[in-house]
């Protein structure tokens, strides 16, 4: 069983770690595409993470309880209807979620057992193990939003 998720997880979530240290409140202020801010794509990283761990704890170790379901179709509304909570949610504490989320949810997968696993497998992999492929999505988008010059929009009219 290929369990190479596993370090590809702890890097990611190393350049995470990394990541927040280094950002400043202002930083994690800044305004992103479509409404988010660097701050609340921390918070939607920690929100698919959460989603990760609630299932497996609904599933079980031994795969008895409640089957994880993965709908596709149901992402966007989802992003969509907790974008406001976690707007709402101070910067830093976003910023502090995303990793304590992201260590959580990789402890979870890497503990799956090879049974638990091979049944995620064969679902169609309704809990995705390989963490770091969302992780490492959102951090390069944010880096690169980082990296350019911000210019606050200006309010029509305002002089």
């Amino acid at each position: 069983m290929d369990r190479s998720f596993v370090e590809e997880n702890r890097a990611a979530l190393d350049r995470l770690r990394a990541f927040v240290g280094r950002l400043t409140d202002s930083e994690l202020e800044r305004p992103m595409e479509a409404g988010w801010t660097v701050a609340s794509v921390l918070g939607h990283m920690a929100l698919w993470d959460l989603r990760v761990v609630a299932q497996l704890d609904l599933w079980g170790a031994d795969g008895s309880g409640t089957p994880p379901r993965y709908d596709e179709d149901a992402v966007d509304w989802i992003n969509d209807a907790t974008k406001p909570l976690i707007s709402a949610l101070e910067p830093r504490v976003a910023a502090r979620i995303a990793v304590e989320t992201a260590e959580a949810a990789d402890r979870r997968v890497a503990a799956m057992s090879d049974e638990l696993f091979a049944t995620n497998e064969a679902s169609g992999l309704p809990i995705n193990p390989q963490r770091a492929e969302h992780r490492l999505e959102h951090l390069d988008e944010v880096e690169q939003a980082l990296s350019r010059a911000y210019v606050p929009e200006r309010t029509p009219g305002a002089s």
